[in-house]
């Protein structure tokens, strides 16, 4: 069983509420436009990190995380991207990733069963049935943009379960 504390959208801001709701996090993941490497330094203080870059984030944030992650957490297959849209408006720039597809070696890729994607700065959480994947987006916990609240995302997973979501609403 992994506990996750999600996030995106921080913009360079520190906000102390992270470590204390993502303190008793497994694995902290971050879905882009960082900002500062302090910022992901002082994430990954609090529990192994997993971020990709976003359209903000500059040299420094991109030599250190990737444009996309794909990766299995207990029994989920994960995909996170900082631009990608949500269920039935995904961007362009996913589709080469969520949709299945066949590898470089002739291998059938199937869609993730959790998709992880930041950039509007609105709180999303989605199943797409089509794909049998859950959307989530964390909305922003940074003051930059114009969400009304800041929120940050913690779930659990187990086996191949994704459980107990809960929405942190940082004001």
């Amino acid at each position: 069983m992994k506990h996750i504390g999600l996030l995106s959208d921080t913009h360079s801001h520190w906000d102390d509420r992270y470590a204390r709701y993502f303190g008793s996090c497994d694995e902290i993941w971050h879905a882009g436009d960082i900002g500062t490497t302090s910022v992901a330094d002082a994430l990954a203080r609090i529990a192994p990190l997993r971020a990709v870059y976003g359209n903000i984030d500059t040299l420094d944030i991109r030599r250190e995380y990737p444009l996309v992650q794909r990766f299995m957490c207990e029994g989920v297959d994960v995909l996170m991207k900082h631009i990608g849209g949500y269920p039935g408006r995904y961007d362009r720039s996913v589709m080469q990733y969520l949709y299945p597809h066949m590898d470089g070696e002739g291998n059938q890729v199937p869609a993730p069963r959790l998709f992880i994607s930041g950039h509007s700065h609105i709180l999303k959480v989605m199943m797409d049935t089509r794909l049998g994947c859950l959307h989530i987006n964390p909305g922003a916990a940074g003051l930059y943009g114009q969400q009304a609240v800041r929120t940050l995302v913690r779930f659990t997973i187990e086996g191949a379960d994704i459980r107990n979501l809960e929405v942190i609403e940082l004001g």
